[in-house]
């Protein structure tokens, strides 16, 4: 981030809340015109502070209205095991995120699907065929009080 001044963090700021602003909007934004905003929002992206562009779909109106984290622990801490798992779930449509984890639990998973039923069908059929899997625990989103993409910089 050393090489980051305030018009790069002022232009991340703005695309993380808007990334469908125009060049001409975010030059107008940050005071410059729209040729070094254009060269620096390139600049930003080969350097790997901008990863992707993508649309936030709602998952009610999907119908895929219950959100779940579940916490996994692998059959043994054997690394071959985690690099099966991390291939297998890689795989999986359900899970929306995965994240190696420390404590009681192995990784974590976030996992978006229609009801009841279809995790149950989820965790039977579609992880219990995971075979490095031990076992699992999970929650259930009852309200989402906040959810932000947006990184504090």
């Amino acid at each position: 981030m050393d090489n980051l001044d305030d018009k790069d963090l002022q232009l991340l700021r703005l695309l993380q809340k808007d990334a469908k602003l125009t060049v001409k909007e975010l030059a107008k934004e940050v005071n410059l015109s729209p040729s070094p905003v254009f060269e620096r929002v390139k600049r930003l992206e080969q350097e790997g502070y901008i990863k992707k562009y993508a649309a936030l779909l709602d998952a009610e109106k999907l119908n895929l209205g219950l959100t779940v984290y579940c916490q996994l622990k692998l059959k043994s801490n054997d690394s071959y095991l985690a690099i099966e798992f991390e291939r297998e779930i890689l795989e999986i449509e359900e899970v929306a995120e995965c994240y190696s984890i420390s404590g009681d639990f192995d990784f974590l998973l976030k996992v978006y699907v229609r009801d009841m039923k279809q995790y149950q069908n989820f965790v039977f059929n579609i992880l219990g065929a995971v075979p490095s899997i031990g076992s699992t625990h999970s929650t259930f989103v009852m309200a989402q009080v906040k959810n932000t993409y947006g990184l504090t910089i």
